[in-house]
């Protein structure tokens, strides 16, 4: 509910207090001065939770179950990019069938967090609906095709992980418990029918009414040589870049600004960057599978899209890849994987580690510094919402400016929806926006 206050006829502020369909709590500013945008401001005010603090001095074996409680969508990219990190410390290189199930994990963890942003987060901006639920009635078949797609994603996560939020079984060097040749068998089956509905889903999302937008982002994500990327890679971006991602802090750094709990990255020297669905789509249109190239062709999409309101295409298009590469993996395992080590030995050493995973939201870098006997002495973690705080704040920019003339209930249902291209994950809460606009 929003709510309006004028004081001396300078300045205008509303100011909503709870609104969903994204993850945390924070708020939005506006400050507009003789009819002109001087300030949009994201100002994240949830208190810092402090997981790099709580990692010093804790065992390695820690790291992976600590910084999956981060967050309740995306556990397996600080669970992923915590192990990687780990294992580049130690010297370990987890391949074969392990890295494969790993893979696998993540492709659940894609499938759950894209199907919830798409069917309960975002469509409903496009249909002019509250929330999710109030689709049932015109868009039921869309509703339940998203639904069965993040209990099939959930379900990857709990064969795997043993559990569908915070998973217990990823480890420096592999897992705790292999799944068994019935289990293999049963998520198959259950992938299966999720494939068709994630092809069909992607082709109802090409048919929502999208803002003619394009805007100037310089994407950056990972890229394998062979592989659209999920655990490994280099760093590149629309821009040139292309380093290892030991490298990152030579290229990006994080600042504090005043107005947020989180830290903002951007390129040193400055300049914001995007990460995510678009940037991995752009920088990896060509690792996509020929089929589901036609099918981002049939529902609109070039090789590259730089319109944030069709990000639910494109997420759309990642969770059909995630389904088919899901099928892959399980089809090409071992029918006696079960019979095989779980993980390989990790021998710690005092030594630095980075790891870096795609996150379903965009890229989340870790490293790591241990003592000899595998403590922590220092941890640092780069999520991907931190990273597009920036340029989502670009985009309210853009997104406000046109809108100056109109009533203030317009700019906040405008600027809420350009937040939500970015599905950013702020932390497990349930509200996000609290907009002021300041007009003198």
């Amino acid at each position: 509910m929003a709510t309006s206050e004028e004081a001396a006829g300078t300045t205008r502020s509303i100011r909503v207090e709870a609104i969903t369909r994204v993850e945390g709590e924070g708020a939005l500013d506006l400050e507009v001065d003789g009819g002109r945008l001087v300030a949009a401001r994201l100002r994240i005010y949830e208190p810092p939770r402090f997981f790099e603090a709580l990692l010093r001095g804790r065992s390695y074996r820690d790291a992976p179950d600590v910084t999956a409680r981060i967050c309740g969508i995306c556990p397996v990219a600080y669970q992923m990019s915590s192990a990687h990190a780990i294992e580049d410390a130690f010297g370990l290189r987890v391949a074969g069938p392990l890295r494969a199930l790993r893979r696998l994990l993540y492709c659940g963890e894609w499938i759950e967090s894209h199907a919830l942003h798409i069917v309960l987060l975002h469509a409903p901006d496009f249909l002019g609906l509250p929330d999710g639920i109030a689709m049932a009635r015109d868009h039921g078949d869309a509703l339940r095709d998203g639904l069965a797609l993040k209990k099939a994603g959930n379900e990857i996560l709990r064969v795997l992980g043993g559990r569908e939020i915070h998973p217990v079984s990823v480890r420096a060097g592999g897992f705790h418990r292999l799944p068994r040749r019935a289990e293999r068998a049963a998520l198959a089956e259950t992938i299966a029918a999720a494939r068709d509905r994630a092809w069909r889903l992607a082709r109802w999302t090409a048919t929502l009414p999208f803002p003619e937008v394009e805007r100037p982002y310089e994407f950056v994500a990972m890229r394998h040589p062979e592989e659209y990327p999920f655990n490994e890679g280099r760093l590149v971006s629309s821009g040139g870049l292309d380093i290892d991602i030991a490298d990152f802090d030579s290229v990006f750094e994080e600042i504090q600004v005043p107005h947020s709990t989180a830290l903002h990255a951007r390129r040193r020297g400055g300049g914001a960057y995007l990460v995510g669905p678009l940037a991995r789509y752009a920088l990896n249109f060509d690792r996509l599978p020929a089929p589901i190239q036609d099918l981002a062709r049939e529902c609109g999409l070039g090789a590259v899209c730089r319109n944030p309101f069709r990000s639910i295409v494109v997420r759309a298009i990642e969770t059909v890849y995630a389904c088919e590469e899901a099928l892959r993996i399980l089809a090409a395992l071992p029918d006696d994987l079960e019979s095989g080590a779980a993980f390989l030995p990790v021998e710690p050493r005092a030594a630095v580690g980075t790891g870096c995973t795609e996150a379903p939201r965009g890229f989340c870098w870790h490293r790591y510094e241990f003592a000899q006997d595998g403590s922590i002495l220092a941890a640092r973690i780069v999520p991907p919402t931190s990273q597009n705080q920036a340029t989502i704040e670009a985009d309210l920019r853009a997104v406000a400016e046109p809108l100056l003339d109109r009533d203030d209930e317009t700019i906040r249902i405008q600027c809420e929806r350009s937040i939500r291209n970015h599905d950013p994950c702020i932390s497990c809460s349930t509200h996000f926006l609290r907009l002021a606009v300041h007009r003198s």
